[in-house]
């Protein structure tokens, strides 16, 4: 008896027209259970990331160059299911409007694969409403037409009825339209449109490259091509167009335009990176260190075994504390060993960490630097005679540790993670720093600075325009070291005071 093929399950899944905010918690779910991941060219590449663990395949499309044809890809999602995977295909906007997926989905029906759609914000919904532009508004549209631009080449002529859409008063959306902008046009005024009747081209929309340029069917072609503007863009015609002037917020965040280089960890850049985005930024990842965990866990094991022998214990980064009860809970041990203890957390987002592990930190230094840690410490008489624990990273500097031993304390210092430098991405950035195409590099902590630095060719480090900005003053004090002064320092030591002080509120000095 011959064996079945197990059949696996293909999920069209559409990804949005580019913030990848947009994605539906649908879809979401599908990428998370992915085994594969079938991708256009128009997906933003932080939504692969929600499928970490899947095999990424990429079929995209750009400007007629095609990695696989329709004919390759609807044989490779057969093959993918057959196999038993659990396929994600995802699209750019929906799939089911311009999206070729309703070819794809007849294609799995007629192959008998079980199949589901999950629909997504469609550009002509998306990109309008971040230009300002709503699609319908009673005052002015009563109804919408979505149309494409670029219709199947094959084709012997077009099946786009322009004299009739020339006579509909609502609004015109048309996809992939710039290309062939002034033949849509003309056709549009050769069957009675107004040429007075207002237009807008958007590129990139809802991403921070987005532009927009904004006139009238006279003259937008004109203006979209001084502008520069190029695909994807999409075209909206209508008298909607006139409320982009009071509606036009995405572009007036205060970092619209600008683009920020993050250097922190990537395993910890996710809430720098999404407040800096939802001010409007560019964001260039460019992680130079790693987080790993120590390299011999022993130090740790000892010390949470004889954690009552101490009077206080010092965490000095929400990443000692992660590891320090990681290896707590290995030995089966929890929050209940720190009974009679007193702790001292750096910063807000270390003492956050804590909270989350039921600790409250007995002590938070105001200004969340080691020496406003000593001189508290000091002026409460906790020094003299005190046994402490000091958990941080392996490069670390020292100065804590000898500020209080110099005044009685008994120190016992271990190595909570390590970092590594990571020099990914290094001529791309390199050049970007070159041409000036970034505004602002932030850094979160010394070695996020030594590791930059160490990237980049000596002669370079002060040629770069950008402008360097500082978490505190000890990321500060080794900027100074490198003979650079940061452009800006965050009065308040965290993640949200850095970003202050990017945007440069009054929260930064």
């Amino acid at each position: 008896m011959k064996k079945k093929n197990h059949k696996g399950k293909v999920i069209l899944v559409g990804g949005g027209p580019g913030d990848p905010g947009l994605l539906t918690l649908k879809g979401r779910e599908a990428l998370e259970r992915a085994d594969t991941v079938v991708y256009d060219w128009l997906v933003n590449a932080t939504l692969l990331k929600l499928a970490p663990k899947a095999e990424k395949i990429f079929v995209g499309k750009k400007g007629g160059a095609h990695s696989k044809e329709q004919s390759q890809i609807n044989p490779l999602l057969l093959q993918l299911a057959r196999r038993g995977k659990f396929v994600v295909r995802l699209k750019g906007g929906d799939p089911f409007i311009f999206g070729r997926g309703g070819e794809e989905a007849s294609f799995l029906a007629k192959k008998k694969i079980p199949f589901e759609v999950v629909p997504g914000v469609s550009a002509g919904t998306g990109v309008p409403a971040y230009a300002g532009i709503p699609v319908t508004d009673r005052r002015f549209a009563s109804q919408v037409t979505f149309v494409t631009g670029h219709e199947d080449p094959t084709k012997p002529e077009s099946e786009v009825d322009w004299k009739r859409l020339a006579s509909l008063k609502g609004t015109l959306v048309s996809f992939m339209g710039v290309k062939n902008l002034s033949r849509i046009v003309k056709a549009l005024i050769a069957g009675g449109k107004s040429a007075r009747t207002p237009a807008a081209v958007v590129e990139w929309g809802t991403l921070p490259a987005q532009r927009t340029v904004v006139g009238t069917l006279k003259d937008i072609v004109k203006k979209t091509q001084k502008a520069k503007l190029e695909s994807p863009a999409l075209a909206i015609i209508g008298e909607v167009v006139k409320l982009r002037r009071k509606l036009a917020w995405f572009e007036k965040r205060p970092l619209w335009g600008k683009t920020v280089l993050v250097t922190r960890a990537r395993s910890q850049a996710s809430e720098l990176v999404r407040k800096l985005s939802e001010r409007g930024a560019q964001i260039v990842e460019y992680p130079t260190i790693e987080i790993l965990p120590p390299s011999d866990w022993r130090p740790i094991e000892k010390a949470v075994k004889r954690l009552s022998r101490f009077d206080w214990v010092i965490f000095t980064s929400a990443n000692g504390v992660q590891f320090f009860f990681e290896r707590m809970e290995h030995l089966k041990k929890d929050a209940r060993i720190f009974g009679g203890l007193k702790v001292a957390a750096i910063g807000e987002a270390t003492a956050q960490a804590l909270r989350e592990k039921g600790i409250q930190a007995d002590l938070v230094p105001r200004d969340f630097t080691t020496l406003d840690l000593f001189k508290s410490l000091k002026n409460a008489g906790q020094i003299r005679g005190r046994k402490f624990l000091l958990a941080r990273a392996d490069i670390a500097p020292p100065e804590l540790k000898n500020l209080l031993e110099k005044e009685g304390g008994h120190v016992l210092e271990i190595e909570a993670y390590r970092t590594q430098p990571v020099q990914e991405r290094k001529k791309e950035i390199l050049e970007w720093l070159r041409k000036g195409r970034i505004d602002y590099v932030t850094f979160t902590s010394s070695s996020t600075v030594r590791n930059f630095f160490a990237s980049l060719p000596l002669k370079f480090r002060k040629k770069s325009k950008a402008d360097l900005i500082s978490i505190g003053p000890v990321t500060s004090r080794t900027l100074r070291e490198y003979g650079l002064k940061p452009a800006r320092e965050a009065r308040v030591h965290t993640i949200s005071g850095l970003v202050d002080a990017v945007t440069g509120n009054g929260s930064g000095r």
